[in-house]
């Protein structure tokens, strides 16, 4: 699975280890994340995040 990578903040998104402290279970692709999913650490939205 390929990573992500916020353009705000750098955060790097992991499909592997997903983002379980917002409810996203590990082993769940950027592409399934929901539509108002936003950057644990500054908040930003799925649209500014690129393959890493």
């Amino acid at each position: 699975m390929e990573l992500y990578i916020c353009t705000v903040c750098q955060y790097v998104y992991d499909p592997e280890r997903g983002d379980p402290e917002h409810g996203i279970p590990a082993g769940t692709p950027f592409t399934d994340l929901p539509d108002d999913w936003l950057c644990p650490l500054c908040g930003a939205g799925k649209q500014v995040f690129h393959k890493g």
